[in-house]
C-alpha cells in the first residue's frame, strides 16, 4: 500500500487536491497513472477515488518551492479526466491557483508578513507569473476568512491574484491566428469567433449566433446534448487553428476553453453576460483564467467581446455568470499589463491517500 499525503482545498469555485511533487513518486508508475488511480478515473462517478465526478472537483495542484529567482512557488495544474483515462496538462486553473499562496505560507515556504503576505507563484503549465496577496494579521495565516464570492455559499480567506503580462502564454500570441475575429463551422454553418490566449486559450462565441440568449442556466445548456456536441466541434476546430493540436481528434478536453457571450441584462450591473464551458459542461460560475482572456479581449477593437459592451473596459470587467457577478481589474505596472481578480480559498482537510500496491 502506498501512502500519499495530500491537502484538500477549495480555491474559488473549484475543489483541488494539493500535492507536493515528491509525494507522488510511485515506483513503476508515471504521474498520470498515479493521479488517475487516486481520483478513481476513468469512471463517471469516480467512486473508488477522491474525484468529485465534475470538472470543477477533479483537479490536482502540485507544488514545490520555486527554482526561479522570479517566483516563490512553482505550481503545476492537472485536470484529471473523469470518464476518460487522461490527464490534461495544457493549461492553468485560475480558481485552483488561489490555494497556492495559503498553502505555501502554511508550509513555511514564504514567511508571513505582519499584516499581509505577497507570494509570487509561477504556473509551470503556461509560464504565467501570478502575484497573490493574502491577509496574515499578526504574522499568522487565518484558518477562516470572511470573503464571499459568487458560486460559493460559504466564506473563505481572500486571495487577490494578478496575472502579469498574460498574453500568449500558451501559443505565443494574444490572438494566435493574427485576427480579432475568425469564422468556424457550427452545426453546418459559419459563425464568428474570437480566438484569444490570455490566462488560458479561449474560444469566444456570440450567444445570438448560436440561437441562445446568454442567460441560460446550467440545466438548460447541459440538457441539450446536440448543442454540446456542436460546441465541442467548434472548440476542437479552434484548437487546430490556434496551434494547440495538430488534429481535431488530438485536441485536449480542457484546452481551449469556450465562452459564450451576450449583452448583459438591463439592470444587472454587468458589462457582459458570460456562459463558459468546462470539460464539455457549463461552468457553475466562471473560469478565472477565462475571465482574464475576456478582459483582454474587451480591450481590443473588433473582438466579439468589445462589440457587445458599451462602457470603457480598460480598467476591467463586471461579468454576469450563472452564479452572480464576477469582477476583474486591469492595470499597467511599469509598462507591464496586469489583469486580476479576487478569489477566496479554504483548507478543507489534510489527508493520507491510500493507493493499492499494484493496479
Amino acid at each position: 500500500m502506498h501512502k500519499i499525503p495530500a491537502t484538500w482545498m477549495r480555491g474559488g469555485t473549484s475543489k483541488c487536491w494539493v500535492f507536493e511533487w515528491d509525494s507522488l513518486e510511485v515506483p513503476g508508475k508515471d504521474i498520470d497513472e498515479v493521479l488517475l488511480r487516486l481520483f478513481g478515473s476513468p469512471d463517471n462517478r469516480q467512486i473508488d477515488g477522491v474525484g468529485g465526478g465534475t470538472s470543477t472537483t477533479s483537479k490536482a495542484v502540485i507544488l514545490a518551492p520555486s527554482s526561479s529567482d522570479d517566483a516563490d512557488v512553482d505550481y503545476t495544474f492537472a485536470q484529471v479526466g473523469i470518464d476518460e483515462q487522461r490527464v490534461d496538462w495544457g493549461s492553468n486553473c485560475g480558481n485552483c491557483s488561489a490555494v497556492v499562496a495559503p498553502y505555501a505560507i502554511a508550509r513555511g515556504w514564504v514567511p508571513a508578513g505582519t499584516e499581509s503576505t505577497s507570494v509570487r507563484t509561477l504556473n509551470t503549465n503556461t509560464g504565467q507569473l501570478i502575484l497573490q496577496k493574502v491577509p496574515t494579521p499578526g504574522g499568522r495565516l487565518p484558518e477562516n476568512g470572511t470573503q464571499m464570492i459568487p458560486g460559493v455559499p460559504f466564506p473563505g480567506l481572500p486571495v487577490g491574484m494578478g496575472f502579469l503580462d498574460p498574453a500568449g502564454r500558451t501559443t505565443g500570441r494574444l490572438f494566435p491566428t493574427g485576427e480579432h475575429v475568425d469564422k468556424l463551422a457550427f452545426d453546418g454553418r459559419q459563425v464568428q469567433a474570437t480566438l484569444i490566449d490570455a490566462g488560458a486559450p479561449v474560444v469566444i462565441l456570440d450567444a445570438a449566433d448560436l440561437g441562445l440568449t446568454g442567460q441560460e442556466t446550467a440545466a438548460e445548456i447541459d440538457s441539450r446534448l446536440e448543442l454540446l456536441v456542436h460546441l465541442d466541434d467548434v472548440r476542437r476546430d479552434a484548437a487546430v487553428l490556434m496551434g494547440l493540436a495538430p488534429t481535431r481528434a488530438e485536441a485536449e478536453r480542457a484546452v481551449p476553453k469556450l465562452a459564450i457571450v451576450a449583452r448583459s441584462a438591463d439592470g444587472s450591473g454587468a458589462d457582459l453576460a458570460v456562459r463558459m464551458l468546462s470539460m464539455g459542461r457549463l461552468h457553475p460560475a466562471l473560469a478565472i483564467t477565462g475571465s482574464v482572456a475576456l478582459t483582454m479581449a474587451a480591450q481590443h477593437e473588433g473582438t466579439l467581446v468589445r462589440n457587445l459592451i458599451t462602457g470603457d473596459p480598460s480598467s476591467g470587467l463586471t461579468m454576469q455568470t450563472p452564479a452572480g457577478l464576477i469582477e476583474t481589474w486591469a492595470e499597467d505596472r511599469d509598462g507591464v499589463p496586469v489583469v486580476g481578480a479576487l478569489r477566496s480559498a479554504r483548507r478543507i482537510a489534510d489527508a493520507e491517500l491510500l493507493l493499492p500496491a499494484a493496479w
